[in-house]
């Protein structure tokens, strides 16, 4: 089995190590010419963004050749699924594949301009993750078929997160109207977690580029917080606890 799969806060390497198997991550495979795998199973992880996948997984979507008998999309959330469940029916078809298993794991949802993360990993007992995973991988080690249903409630319900929500939050420019503070000591650490090579640190501070994910790994996982949006619901920052920083880098420098 192969598990292919973007973090920023560890959640989505979290899931993908309980699932098991050969682990991938998608912003080093998206620095190779071709991408190629191939495995009796072969699976994605990955949070929702604005009612779908981020942006980066849809073009790995579209760049990688996959061969396999078993594909699995595993989505992790905090407030909606929205209409991502569809939006992995129509990538994998537009692949050449076709989608077995798809399903989303209830977590902490990092998105600050909106969630108040102490309250987030307050609340984090209650969504019983350990009893979702355990529930999750049994089916996909058992190989059960749960496809995504597309119908035309479904349909309407993706033009508008795509023409409304999806336009307004993933935007390629975002990091550049990140605000950097005197906590900041010029560590990298922020070049180091971001997935899309889309920071520099200079002398003259840190320098944001137009090609971000919108993934807040350098907001979260900043050792000094020194990060932060002109509207977000507190400084509060977080990272899976089951994964460390050096977890992050591994998976995105």
């Amino acid at each position: 089995m192969t598990v292919c799969f973007f973090t920023a806060s560890g959640n989505c390497l979290d899931v993908a190590r309980r699932i098991g198997g050969t682990l991938l991550s998608i912003p080093k495979l998206m620095r190779q010419e071709t991408i190629e795998i191939e495995d009796d199973a072969v699976g994605i992880a990955c949070p929702v963004y604005a009612g779908e996948m981020p942006m980066m997984v849809r073009e790995f979507m579209t760049k990688a050749k996959i061969k396999t008998e078993y594909f699995f999309f595993v989505y992790t959330f905090g407030m909606s699924c929205g209409a991502a469940f569809a939006h992995a029916e129509l990538a994998a078809r537009e692949a050449g594949l076709t989608l077995n298993y798809v399903n989303a794991v209830h977590m902490v949802d990092n998105y600050l301009p909106i969630f108040d993360m102490a309250d987030q990993i307050r609340t984090l007992p209650e969504k019983n993750v350990d009893g979702q995973l355990e529930r999750l991988c049994a089916e996909i080690a058992a190989g059960r078929q749960r496809p995504a249903v597309i119908t035309a409630k479904t349909k309407l319900q993706m033009a508008m997160f795509s023409n409304r929500l999806a336009k307004s939050i993933l935007k390629k420019d975002t990091a550049q109207h990140y605000i950097v503070n005197n906590a900041c000591i010029r560590c990298g650490i922020c070049v180091r977690v971001c997935p899309a090579n889309n920071i520099t640190v200079t002398e003259n501070g840190v320098l944001f580029s137009d090609h971000c994910e919108v993934c807040y790994a350098c907001l979260h996982n900043c050792p000094r917080n020194a990060i932060h949006l002109s509207r977000e619901a507190n400084s509060v920052r977080f990272r899976n606890e089951h994964v460390t920083l050096q977890d992050i880098i591994g998976a995105n420098e």
